[in-house]
C-alpha cells in the first residue's frame, strides 16, 4: 500500500462525501486506503458512510461513540494504516487533479523530508496561510498579533509567523504545516510516536511538525499542486466557512477553548524553558488577553 488517508470527522457529513469522492475521481497510479475516524457525529454521518462503503471497498471506519479530538482519532486510525506514507486529510476538503501522485512522488524523491503539504487553496482563492507556518516563537507571534508583519510581511525580521518573506510559488522548506493535508513519512511519525494526545483541537499540527524538526527531518511546502479547503466548518468559528457549518454554539465555545488551551499547551511544551521568567508571563497573558476578546466577540 503506497498511502493511507487518514480522515476525522465531526459533524461534516456532506463535505466527508464529497472529499471521499474527490480522492477515488483523482487517484490513478497510487495505490490507497481511505480510514474514516468519525468522532461521535450526529449528523447521519455513519449512515452516509456505510452507503458508500458498498461502492468504495478501501473506506475502512472506526465509529466513537464519543468525541475523542484531532490528535487521538488520527492515532487510532494510524493503528490500522498499511500505507507506506500517511496522508491526515480534514473531511472539508477537495482533492485536485494529480495532487496524490505529484505529492506521492515528491516524498519518494525526498528522502530527508518528514512530513509535506501541497498549496492550500480557501473557497476566495487565496492561500490558507496554515499551510505555509513558522513557529510562534514570542517574537514571531508578537509582530503578527500586533499587525507588524503586515507592515513588513517581506521582512525575515517580522514575517516569521506566516513565512511571508518566501515565494509560495516555489517549492520550498517551511516550519509547520496544517493536518488539513499533511503527507507524512511513515518511518518519522514512528519516531516521534505520531499525534501528541495532549491537544484535543487544534496546534498538534504545530507540535507534530515541531517534533520532526527536532528528530532533523525536513517539512515542505510543494507549490506546484493544490487542494480546496472550506476550512473550519467543523468549529464553526472561522469567518471563511461561517456561512457553511452547522456548528451549534456549544461546538463554537469549544472549538475556541481548545484553540487557546492549545496555544498555552504548545508554548509550555517548547519554549517556557528556552525564555526568562517575564518572557514567558507575558505571552501567557497575550494568549489570556486574546482568549478573553474572541469569546467576547465570537
Amino acid at each position: 500500500m503506497d498511502l493511507s488517508i487518514i480522515i476525522v470527522s465531526y459533524n461534516t457529513k456532506e463535505f466527508l462525501i464529497n472529499c471521499i469522492k474527490s480522492i477515488t475521481d483523482t487517484v490513478k497510479s497510487v495505490s490507497c486506503e481511505i480510514i474514516v475516524v468519525d468522532n461521535s457525529s450526529s449528523d447521519e454521518t455513519i449512515k452516509e458512510l456505510s452507503k458508500l462503503k458498498t461502492k468504495i471497498p478501501n473506506i475502512k471506519l472506526i465509529e466513537n461513540k464519543e468525541n475523542q479530538g484531532f490528535s487521538k482519532a488520527n492515532n487510532q486510525g494510524v493503528k490500522i494504516a498499511k500505507g507506506k506514507y500517511i496522508l491526515f486529510l480534514n473531511p472539508d476538503t477537495v482533492i485536485h487533479e494529480n495532487t496524490l501522485q505529484i505529492m506521492f512522488e515528491f516524498m519518494e524523491e525526498n528522502k530527508k523530508v518528514g512530513a509535506a503539504t501541497c498549496k492550500v487553496l480557501l473557497p476566495n482563492g487565496q492561500i490558507d496561510d496554515a499551510c505555509h507556518r513558522g513557529f510562534p516563537t514570542p517574537w514571531n507571534a508578537f509582530s503578527h498579533f500586533t499587525f507588524i508583519s503586515k507592515a513588513f510581511p517581506k521582512t525575515k525580521v517580522f514575517g516569521g509567523y506566516k513565512l511571508s518573506y518566501l515565494d509560495i510559488n516555489t517549492t520550498h522548506e517551511i516550519d509547520a504545516c496544517a493536518g488539513a493535508f499533511m503527507m507524512v513519512r511513515r518511518e518519522a511519525g514512528e519516531q516521534i510516536n505520531w499525534w501528541d494526545e495532549d491537544y484535543f483541537w487544534y496546534g498538534e499540527d504545530l507540535d507534530f511538525c515541531y517534533r520532526l524538526k527536532e528528530k532533523g527531518w525536513k517539512v515542505y511546502y510543494v507549490s506546484n499542486t493544490s487542494i480546496l479547503h472550506y476550512k473550519g466548518v467543523s468549529g464553526g468559528i472561522k469567518s471563511v466557512s461561517k456561512h457553511l457549518t452547522t456548528a451549534d454554539e456549544k461546538t463554537k465555545e469549544m472549538a475556541i477553548k481548545a484553540r487557546f488551551e492549545a496555544m498555552r499547551i504548545f508554548y509550555k511544551k517548547h519554549y517556557k524553558n528556552k525564555y526568562p521568567f517575564f518572557v514567558n508571563w507575558l505571552t501567557l497573558q497575550g494568549i489570556n488577553l486574546k482568549n478573553l476578546y474572541s469569546s467576547k466577540f465570537s
